[in-house]
């Protein structure tokens, strides 16, 4: 099915990436969402989406328990409402202030990107750097 297909897609990501070797700290990136905070769950919806996030968070927080061990640090990021195409239907409903130009999105979370260390692995933050519930 669409749904089955897409929680695929979504979903395994970090799982089917060969991680990188020979290189110490490597650092691996998951691009997630809020949306995939169990905790923060407040309205429902958007189930396919929500599920896969939670699914990439929860691959993401296992993976960085083992992968710390070979030098390897792991974090789910989240950048924010971002003005691309995936957004464009939901925009009417971001608070002022709140809808990035994806130049902003990329920089702040390279400067998220830039401070993670070990303490980091495993956890997902926002574009600012603030840790997220999971």
């Amino acid at each position: 099915s669409a749904h089955q297909r897409r929680m695929n897609i979504e979903s395994k990501g970090t799982i089917d990436v060969p991680l990188p070797t020979g290189r110490s700290p490597s650092i691996v990136i998951n691009l997630s969402a809020r949306v995939g905070s169990i905790s923060d769950n407040q309205l429902g919806g958007w189930y396919t989406y929500r599920i896969s996030k939670a699914a990439l968070n929860q691959s993401t927080r296992t993976l960085g328990l083992e992968l710390k061990r070979q030098g390897t640090w792991i974090v789910a990021l989240h950048p924010g409402t971002t003005d691309t195409d995936l957004s464009k239907p939901f925009q009417r409903n971001v608070r002022e202030g709140r809808l990035f130009p994806v130049k902003f999105t990329v920089d702040k979370l390279l400067d998220v990107v830039e401070s993670v260390g070990d303490v980091n692995t495993g956890g997902f933050y926002d574009w600012a750097g603030k840790a997220l519930p999971f």
